[in-house]
C-alpha cells in the first residue's frame, strides 16, 4: 500500500473516531460548567502535521461528519473547521510546529475561534439562543479544558499518523563532511 493511501486511511480512521468519541463520550462529561471539545483539537493536529491543504480537506470532512450525525445546520461545522485546518496548516509552512507552545496557543486559537464562530453564523442565521454572561465562562473554561488536552492528543495524533507521513525536507540532517566548510580554506 502506496504512503499516500495509508496516510488517507489513518486520517480517515481518526476523524471517525474523533467525531464518535465527541459525540458518546466526552460531550457527556461536564468539568467546572465547561464540555471540553476533541474535534479542533484534533483538526489542528492534522493541519499542524500534513499541511494547509490536508488540514482544510480535514476539517471539511469531520465538520460535515458532526453535523449530520448531530442534525445541525449543514456547513457551519465544515466553515469552521476548514478554516481552522488551513490555518494551523499555514502555522506549519510558517514557523516549526514541533515547538511545545504551538499545540497549546493553537489549541487556545482554534477553540475560541470554534466558539465565536459558531455562535457568531448562529446569530447571522437569526438562531434564536439565550445569551448571558454564563455563555462567557463556559467558554473560558472551555478554552482552558482544551489547553490541557492539547498536548496529549496532539502526541496521540502525532503517533498515529507519522508512521504514514512522508518525510519532510524541510527535517533533513546535513550529511556530516570530512571536508573544511569553506571552499576558500586549505585542506590541513
Amino acid at each position: 500500500m502506496s504512503e499516500n493511501r495509508q496516510l488517507q486511511l489513518r486520517v480517515a480512521l481518526l476523524g471517525v473516531v474523533t467525531v464518535i468519541l465527541q459525540i458518546t463520550l466526552v460531550s457527556q462529561l461536564r468539568i467546572a460548567g465547561g464540555i471540553a471539545d476533541l474535534v479542533p483539537l484534533v483538526v489542528l493536529a492534522v493541519g499542524l502535521l500534513c499541511g494547509a491543504l490536508s488540514g482544510a480537506v480535514f476539517g471539511f470532512a469531520v465538520g460535515f461528519f458532526l453535523d449530520v450525525a448531530l442534525f445541525h445546520t449543514l456547513g457551519i461545522s465544515s466553515l469552521l473547521l476548514l478554516t481552522i485546518g488551513y490555518v494551523a496548516g499555514r502555522v506549519r509552512d510558517a514557523r516549526d510546529p514541533e515547538g511545545a507552545f504551538v499545540p497549546l496557543f493553537g489549541a487556545a486559537a482554534a477553540t475560541l475561534a470554534w466558539v465565536l464562530g459558531y455562535a457568531i453564523i448562529q446569530f447571522l442565521l437569526d438562531v434564536e439562543a439565550p445569551v448571558s454572561g454564563v455563555i462567557l465562562r463556559q467558554t473560558l473554561v472551555t478554552m482552558l479544558l482544551n489547553m490541557l488536552l492539547a498536548l496529549p492528543v496532539y502526541a496521540l495524533v502525532r503517533s498515529w499518523l507519522v508512521p504514514a507521513l512522508p518525510a519532510d525536507p524541510r527535517r533533513r540532517r546535513r550529511r556530516a563532511t570530512t571536508t573544511s566548510l569553506s571552499p576558500l580554506q586549505r585542506a590541513r
